[in-house]
C-alpha cells in the first residue's frame, strides 16, 4: 500500500428540500404498497433527508484540520448545493454513475454507500463521511491508517444483544448482529475471533479501496441484500459501516483505538448541553457527530437553528468550494474549473 500519496474524502450529501427529489421519493415510498412494512423505524423521516447546512461546515472543518486531503468526492442524487464553488479538488459524482439503473431510485444509504469504493480515480486510502461528521482537531494520518490496513473507534453505547436481527432495533444495533451472523457462519473468512457485540462510533471511516473489492466478492450475500432495498430495511442494515470493520478487526487489517469524540443526537436538544460540550473541546476532538433526529419536525424547529448557530460559531470562515458571497472574503466564483461530473450508463444518498 503506497502511503505517500494524498487521502481521498468521500461525503453522501441530499437535499430533501428538492421538489424534484421529493416527488420521486413519495413515488418509490407509495410504489413499495404492502412491503411498507419492512422498513427500519425511523427509515423515511425527513430528518434522513433534511439538509441544514452540515455538509457546507463539515467542509470547512476538512479545510481546517486536514487541509493535505486529497480529491473530495460528493455522491448525490442528481443535485448540487447551490453554494458549492467550482473547483478542481472537489468532484460530484451522480447516483447513476455508481449504481445499475435497475436498482434506482434508492434512498438508503447503506444501498448506496456500498458503491462509493468503485468511484473512478479513488485513492487505495481514503475517508467516507456523512456529511453531519466533522473532523474537529488536526488530521494525524497515522491515527487514523496503518501500513496494514486502518484504526476503528468504538461508540459508548453498550454493548449489542446477542439475538436475531429485531424490527425494533437500531440499524447500528442490527448491522452488528448481522455482521456477527455472517463472521460465525463463515469460519474459514472470518480470520480471528469475532469482534465483541459493540457499535461503531459515527466517525469519518477510514477504508481501504481493495479491501472494499475483496469483500465485494468474498460477502456476495451481504452486498447483493443490503444493494436490493429502496429505503432503509430493518433486516438488511447496513455494511460498509459495520461489517467491512468488524471483518477488517477479526482478520488483522484493523486495530481498535481511543478517538476523543462526541455524539449529538439534535433531536435531544432541549438545552444546548451537547452542543456546549462539542465548542468546549473544540480543537481537542478527533471528531464529532452531530445526527439529525428531529425526524418530522418543522423547518423552523428551534433545534435546527440551535445546530447551525453553533457550526457557523466553530466554523465561520469559508472553505475553498463555497461560493464568494460579500462577506465571505472568498475570491470570485470562477467558472475556470467547471465542477467535475462522472456520467456513464450505469445508475444514488445518505443519513445514518
Amino acid at each position: 500500500m503506497d502511503v505517500s500519496k494524498p487521502v481521498d474524502v468521500v461525503y453522501l450529501w441530499v437535499n430533501g428540500d428538492d421538489p424534484a427529489w421529493r416527488k420521486k421519493r413519495q413515488r418509490a415510498h407509495a410504489q413499495l404498497g404492502e412491503n411498507q412494512h419492512a422498513m427500519a423505524a425511523y427509515g423515511n423521516v425527513e430528518g434522513r433527508y433534511r439538509d441544514n447546512d452540515e455538509l457546507r461546515y463539515s467542509l470547512r472543518a476538512l479545510a481546517r484540520f486536514f487541509p493535505n486531503h486529497g480529491q473530495v468526492y460528493l455522491v448525490t442524487d442528481a443535485q448540487t448545493p447551490v453554494w458549492l464553488r467550482a473547483h478542481p479538488q472537489i468532484t460530484v459524482v451522480d447516483h447513476r454513475e455508481l449504481i445499475p439503473a435497475s436498482a434506482l431510485p434508492t434512498f438508503d444509504s447503506g444501498h448506496i454507500e456500498s458503491y462509493i469504493h468503485r468511484i473512478p480515480n479513488l485513492s487505495e486510502r481514503y475517508f467516507y463521511c456523512n456529511d453531519d461528521v466533522f473532523f474537529g482537531a488536526p488530521v494525524k494520518l497515522d491515527d487514523w491508517f496503518w501500513p496494514g490496513g486502518v484504526y476503528v473507534g468504538w461508540s459508548d453505547e453498550p454493548e449489542v444483544s446477542n439475538e436475531p436481527l429485531r424490527m425494533d432495533a437500531t440499524a447500528l444495533e442490527n448491522a452488528c448482529r448481522l455482521s456477527h451472523q455472517w463472521l460465525n457462519a463463515h469460519p474459514d473468512a472470518a480470520g480471528l475471533d469475532t469482534p465483541m457485540l459493540r457499535t461503531f462510533a459515527h466517525s469519518p471511516r477510514p477504508m481501504v479501496k481493495s479491501v472494499l473489492f475483496g469483500l465485494e466478492k468474498l460477502a456476495s450475500d451481504l452486498f447483493a441484500s443490503v444493494r436490493s432495498t429502496v429505503f432503509r430495511t430493518w433486516d438488511k442494515p447496513t455494511i460498509v459501516s459495520d461489517f467491512v470493520l468488524r471483518w477488517s478487526l477479526a482478520n488483522g487489517l484493523a486495530k481498535a483505538r481511543d478517538y476523543a469524540h462526541v455524539h449529538v443526537s439534535s433531536g435531544d436538544l432541549h438545552g444546548s448541553a451537547g452542543l456546549d460540550e462539542v465548542i468546549a473541546q473544540f480543537g481537542k476532538l478527533d471528531f464529532f457527530c452531530i445526527n439529525d433526529t428531529t425526524d418530522d419536525a418543522h423547518p423552523g424547529d428551534p433545534r435546527l437553528s440551535l445546530v447551525r448557530d453553533a457550526l457557523e460559531r466553530l466554523l465561520p470562515v469559508p472553505s475553498r468550494f463555497e461560493k464568494a458571497t460579500p462577506d465571505s472574503g472568498l475570491p470570485g466564483n470562477s467558472m475556470r474549473h467547471p465542477l467535475k461530473r462522472h456520467v456513464s450508463h450505469h445508475g444514488q444518498q445518505a443519513q445514518h
